[in-house]
């Protein structure tokens, strides 16, 4: 069922869950996000697929998974939209300072580095629309769904004179703590500003007891992963992938379909 009234809701199926609503802010696409738990069954991606096409979606986008958690969406007939690095950083050794790149050019200094507050939210969807590719745009209802994804959340902006110029969203659940989102206004690249927001947030997740961190990245963006790495990030072995599928009306399945006898997965 979908419990809820609200456009973003949460689809159960047995024990199985995932987030839903519209993506983008677009009325025909849905994202779709399994929350903590067991790897998706093919019953459950089944019958959250029936229950979005009945709301009248004709479209649907995962969130970025594992290979574990790719099999079942797969097997229900979603593709590789979009493919990501994951890399990861051992918490126990930090950089002293962000490391010197060739090419890099300082020119003046940001006037302030705080925290985030409500007001600056407009301006922060601003940078990220200019930053990012239309398909990783952030809309409002992705940004509260980030900074809810976790127990723990820093969410700092640079900015210059009264404008917003970059921000960093991270997350601590535990020992782990996640890169959310990163990203600098393009007329602000090569400053170094991107590091300065990445050691901010590693050093506030080891100072909580974070042990590990991680981030993904799409593989094209190779800047990005250059600064990861100068950081002391790691490329995982195995990366993300972001799926999607189409919707075909009146795709109802029963709520069986994919579960064994006797097993209520």
């Amino acid at each position: 069922m979908i419990s809820g009234a609200d456009d973003s809701d949460v689809i159960r199926w047995g024990r199985e869950q995932a987030r839903a609503g519209p993506w983008q802010g677009k009325a025909h696409v849905a994202y779709l996000m399994p929350l903590p738990g067991p790897a998706p069954s093919l019953g459950f991606v089944r019958w959250a697929m029936a229950e979005l096409s009945a709301r009248g979606y004709s479209r649907v986008v995962t969130n970025a998974l594992s290979p574990m958690e790719q099999v079942a969406f797969l097997g229900a007939g979603f593709e590789v939209q979009e493919r990501l690095h994951l890399l990861g950083h051992d918490l126990r050794h930090l950089p002293r300072t962000r490391p010197a790149r060739s090419g890099v050019t300082h020119g003046p200094a940001p006037a302030g580095h705080r925290r985030a507050r409500p007001a600056d939210h407009r301006a922060v969807l601003d940078v990220d629309s200019r930053a990012f590719p239309p398909f990783w745009h952030l809309d409002q209802r992705g940004l509260e769904e980030a900074m809810r994804a976790t127990p723990s959340t820093r969410f700092r902006v640079v900015t210059s004179g009264e404008a917003v110029i970059a921000y960093a969203l991270t997350g601590r659940a535990r020992r782990r703590g996640f890169i959310q989102r990163l990203a600098v206004d393009p007329a602000h690249w090569r400053r170094g500003l991107g590091g300065l927001l990445v050691l901010d947030a590693l050093r506030w997740l080891r100072r909580w007891g974070a042990e590990r961190a991680a981030v993904n990245t799409p593989t094209g963006n190779q800047a990005a992963v250059a600064l990861y790495e100068s950081l002391g990030f790691r490329c995982e072995p195995l990366g993300l992938s972001v799926l999607s599928a189409g919707l075909e009306s009146g795709m109802r399945t029963s709520p069986w379909a994919g579960r064994r006898e006797g097993s209520d997965r």
